[in-house]
């Protein structure tokens, strides 16, 4: 590799880990997103040409940037190698389609929409939080499967029941689970239990026992997943930084592997200094 390459190189690494730039792009996405929210209102002529000329600008930006941090890799396969840069490689690519009046003017707008999303890519604390939720989603399934079980068994009992009272709401098993849906995100659920308690007096149990379930058990139990989750993945970080009691007991443990390694050694030393002392030592 030339001179001249690897200077650029130096260049592109040191304005990719500068801190302005890093905030001039979220500064961009920003703006970016701005764009987005104003194109969904009515503009005149002049507004939408100064609309589509910052959105040219945006692009132009965006793909400056994404080739400044390819450019500061030592090779561009590495770029690749990295999740997110391959996010942010794909959000920015399919940014270049351009917005004029062809068939493909409607997915340009819809792909611009996730450049929004660069910045999740961009803040280390997103990521943190998006990469949580995401392996979270295994162990909820799991709660998932079991709150539906519960929807499904008071879905049959409250169908055949209630279905005397409000069929609408009642009627069968599947508009029963609409309605325990309402009831668990309590939308006017005592409007819905006050007209069964005309007929059935009891039936504020079924209610009561069904909110608790899904409103203070299971809810609380897919907040729990992602808390631990969240956490994890912070020490995970910390790590990585160098920072927090995670990575003071990462060194201190390397320390005392390498001090370990350290007595072994001088262990040996003195025990081969003794045996040769042994050996020079005169029979008798």
């Amino acid at each position: 590799m030339s001179a001249d390459l690897l200077t650029w190189r130096d260049r592109f690494e040191r304005l990719r880990a500068n801190k302005a730039f890093e905030t001039l792009v979220i500064a961009i996405i920003i703006v970016s997103a701005l764009l987005i929210g104003a194109k969904t209102y009515e503009q005149s002529s002049h507004i939408q040409h100064w609309l589509l000329a910052l959105d040219t600008a945006v692009t132009v930006f965006f793909l400056v940037e994404i080739l400044i941090r390819m450019g500061a890799e030592r090779r561009l396969r590495d770029f690749f190698r990295k999740g997110w840069n391959v996010f942010d490689f794909l959000i920015v690519t399919a940014s270049l389609i351009p917005l004029d009046e062809s068939e493909m003017v409607l997915l340009a707008r819809l792909l611009r929409i996730f450049r929004v999303l660069r910045l999740v890519s961009m803040i280390p604390e997103l990521r943190v939080l998006l990469a949580a939720l995401v392996k979270s989603i295994p162990r909820m399934g799991y709660v998932a499967l079991l709150m539906f079980i519960i929807f499904y068994i008071y879905a049959a009992i409250g169908s055949f029941l209630f279905a005397e009272v409000d069929n609408f709401l009642w009627g069968n098993i599947a508009t029963a689970m609409l309605t325990l849906f309402r009831i668990a995100t309590f939308e006017d659920w005592t409007d819905v239990m006050y007209a069964t308690q005309e007929l059935h007096a009891w039936s504020w149990l079924y209610y009561l026992t069904f909110i608790f379930l899904t409103a203070f058990i299971f809810l609380n139990m897919m907040i729990g997943i992602v808390l631990d989750v969240m956490q994890k993945e912070s020490a995970e970080m910390a790590l990585e930084n160098g920072e927090g009691e995670t990575a003071e007991l990462q060194a201190l443990r390397a320390d005392v592997h390498q001090m370990r390694d350290q007595l072994t050694r001088m262990e040996g030393l003195l025990q081969a200094g003794e045996a040769r002392e042994l050996d020079k030592r005169p029979p008798g």
